[in-house]
């Protein structure tokens, strides 16, 4: 890192507010949600969502009380396109459920916009483009008022195509994107220009979407932004005010929370805070932030365990054990005087000696959530998955892929269900290696080395299979490939490598670093870990371990 950051970075200057009357105000009602999972938190995704799970989904929102749900870019790819013709056709859409298309300002693209919408009974149409002076110089290089007049021109090439969308409630919604970067009276300005030619009433509101699509401020600039517009925009009462961020500073709650003080009234959020870079608000907790001050959010998260579970199914991403309200350990307590405070304020509760929920370290009852309070994982034959990873990883730095504690949770708890009692951190370690590590009983490593440059791979290898020598050889575009090609040419059941994560164990130049790799062959898949000095080597050997595992 430099020594002088200042050299190279500079702080976003704030706009001068000093009246502003945000920080004296509290949130006494939910706002408006609108999820974009279907869109913003699909479109993070390393493997993109296909129909099916896109419907799970959606279905899931709507079951948690969701009543505007971005449902794709229908112009961008023929899924998404398909997404919503089938969500129209099989009448899948409930009749209090508004869905909501992205599309930018360019003709082709509202056109087959506004084909995909046919037959839809409410519709939230989002017309957005990028107006920051860094996007303005770099991506368009466009001056203020050629960019001025692309939003109003899209703003006119969707009015003048809505009448096709016959017995469909159309609400128009405008984003001046990265909207937190940009001068906030030029923002004020182009919505202003979108609202003249759109011409909403206070009867019918314009959707005036101001996101943070960088974070680049304190959540307190933010909301003097918002204020700020608030307090400029001509015909205020035409236009419903939403905000969009993202977490880029880890503060995406906050600016959302603050910035509702300041007058907004929509928020566009995902589930967990999926989404680009470091990720959307997370609605779930800005949610329950509501709830545990005694406000209903008008959402329902009273199965959050089910949530979770389906979001990880449906997207292939996990929720952190120790995310706010839904990780699997936020309400687990660890230290003897944290259970004992918990476990005597839970007493006073269940005997009705208070009617308000004032238990020392819970915010809330996690039974509101479908949750449990639980105490110090102590590992024997009943613990879970969680709690033998928790002690591997505090213990040891051994960091489980969720897949691998699914498989490993019970392999564990079968052992320690045959020694009969609780077991240390130690012998849980040693259950481990014996398991995953220590495995030469079919293949045994004996020589590997690897050769190449950008991106072609020789790797020669001896191993011991069944106690013989096998001289192996092959080629690819990385080491690892490299030698499954080689087992592959040996005559090794074609396989794959379906998962690769790998880690240090410890510090500095001598220590150890930790592979674990999943390989399938057909629809079986095994884990397997190798642990070396050497990265290449733990994960040639964690390839093996697997081998003899699948045996």
């Amino acid at each position: 890192m430099l020594e002088q950051p200042s050299h190279k970075y500079t702080r976003f200057h704030p706009l001068s507010l000093k009246d502003r009357t945000w920080p004296d105000r509290f949130l006494e009602h939910p706002p408006i949600w609108c999820s974009v999972d279907l869109r913003d938190g699909n479109q993070a995704l390393p493997v993109p969502m296909n129909v099916g799970q896109k419907l799970e989904l959606f279905q899931a929102l709507v079951g948690c009380g969701f009543k505007e749900i971005e449902i794709g870019f229908p112009a961008a790819s023929n899924t998404e396109y398909a997404f919503n013709r089938h969500l129209i056709e099989e009448e899948r859409i409930p009749e209090d459920v508004a869905v909501q298309v992205l599309v930018q300002a360019r003709e082709d693209l509202i056109e087959r916009t506004i084909q995909s919408l046919k037959g839809a009974k409410r519709v939230i149409i989002h017309l957005y483009n990028s107006v920051s002076p860094a996007q303005r110089r770099i991506v368009f290089r466009l001056e203020k008022s050629q960019i001025l007049q692309l939003a109003v021109q899209g703003t006119r090439w969707i009015k003048e195509r809505i009448h096709r969308l016959s017995g469909t409630e159309v609400t128009f919604q405008y984003s001046p994107e990265s909207f937190s970067c940009t001068e906030v009276d030029f923002a004020r300005d182009v919505c202003e220009a979108v609202m003249a030619e759109w011409q909403p009433t206070p009867e019918k509101k314009i959707i005036l979407n101001l996101p943070a699509t960088v974070e680049v401020t304190m959540p307190n600039v933010y909301a003097d932004q918002i204020e700020w517009f608030c307090r400029n925009l001509k015909n205020r009462d035409s236009a419903t005010i939403s905000i969009h961020t993202h977490n880029d500073r880890g503060c995406g709650v906050a600016a959302t929370e603050l910035a509702l003080l300041a007058g907004a009234a929509r928020v566009e959020g995902t589930l967990f805070g999926n989404g680009e870079r470091t990720g959307n608000l997370d609605i779930i907790t800005v949610a329950l932030n509501l709830y545990m001050h005694g406000i209903s959010p008008g959402l329902n998260f009273g199965n959050l365990n089910e949530l979770v579970e389906l979001y990880e199914r449906c997207t292939g991403m996990t929720v952190p054990l120790r995310h706010p309200y839904a990780g699997e350990l936020v309400f687990t307590a660890f230290s003897g005087s944290h259970q004992d405070a918990i476990k005597k304020g839970l007493g006073e509760w269940e005997r009705g000696e208070r009617h308000l929920w004032d238990v020392p370290y819970l915010t809330l009852d996690p039974r509101d959530m479908g949750r449990e309070y639980r105490e110090v994982i102590r590992v024997n034959s009943q613990s879970g998955k969680g709690g033998v990873a928790f002690l591997l990883e505090s213990e040891y730095g051994i960091e489980l892929p969720k897949e691998m504690q699914r498989e490993f949770g019970p392999l564990a708890n079968e052992e320690v269900d045959r020694i009969g009692r609780e077991v240390n951190a130690t012998e849980l370690r040693d259950i481990f290696f014996c398991e995953y590590v220590n495995r030469s009983d079919t293949w045994e490593l004996q020589h590997f080395h690897v050769d190449g440059t950008e991106g072609q791979f020789r790797c020669k290898a001896t191993v011991l299979h069944h106690g013989k020598p096998l001289q192996l050889t092959g080629e690819s575009n990385g080491p690892i490939a490299a030698f499954v090609n080689a087992l592959i040419k040996s005559g090794t059941p074609v396989f794959q490598v379906a998962t690769y994560k790998e880690h240090a164990l410890g510090f500095g130049s001598e220590a150890n670093a930790i592979a674990y790799i999943q390989l399938r062959i057909g629809e079986r898949s095994v884990w397997g870990a190798g642990v070396n000095t050497h990265i290449e080597l733990a994960s040639i050997q964690a390839i093996l371990s697997a081998l003899n595992r699948m045996v």
